[in-house]
C-alpha cells in the first residue's frame, strides 16, 4: 500500500493544496488494512476536526480516488475504500467477501474485451469476489458445529 508521503506526494504534484484535514485523510488510509466506508471515514475525521461536513470529506474521498490514491470498491453493502496499492504494474483484485483480505491478479482481461471500434476505453476495473481460504475453513467450522449442534 502507498505510505503517507507517497500519497501526500501525489495530491502535491497534481496541484492540490495539502491542508491539515488531506495529511489526515492520507496517513488514515495508509495505516488502514481494509476497507474504510465513507461514514468511517467521516467518523474519523470529525474526531480531529468539528465541524466538518459529510460532503466535504466525501468530496476529497473522490479527488483521492480520481488521483489512484485510493481504490474505491463497491461492496454488496455499500461503497468502500482503501489505500492505493504500492504496485507500479497495472494489476486488479481478489477480494474476500468476509475478512475483505485483497489479493492482486496479476492478469488484465481487458485485452480479452470484445470492445467496438466506435469505443473508446479510457478506464476499467476486474475484481473477484469470494472467499480466501480462512474463512472458507471458518464457514465450514460453522455449517459443521450447526449440523452436529
Amino acid at each position: 500500500m502507498l505510505s503517507t508521503d507517497q500519497i501526500i506526494g501525489v495530491m502535491s504534484s497534481q496541484g492540490l493544496r495539502i491542508t491539515d484535514q488531506r495529511k489526515t485523510l492520507a496517513k488514515l488510509f495508509a495505516e488502514t488494512e481494509g476497507y474504510l466506508t465513507p461514514k468511517d471515514v467521516y467518523d474519523y475525521m470529525c474526531k480531529k476536526y468539528s465541524g466538518l461536513s459529510f460532503d466535504t470529506v466525501y468530496r476529497n474521498l473522490r479527488v483521492m480516488e480520481e488521483l489512484g490514491v485510493i481504490e474505491q470498491i463497491v461492496f454488496e453493502d455499500g461503497l468502500k475504500f482503501r489505500g492505493g496499492c504500492s504496485e507500479a504494474q497495472h494489476h486488479h483484485h481478489m477480494i474476500c467477501l468476509q475478512c475483505e483480505k485483497t489479493y492482486p491478479i496479476h492478469f488484465c482481461p481487458m485485452s480479452l474485451a470484445d470492445t467496438p471500434e466506435q469505443f473508446q476505453v479510457v478506464k476499467h476495473k476486474f475484481e473477484v469476489f469470494g472467499y480466501c481460504k480462512d474463512c472458507q475453513a471458518s464457514k465450514q467450522e460453522s455449517t459443521d458445529a450447526q449440523q452436529h449442534g
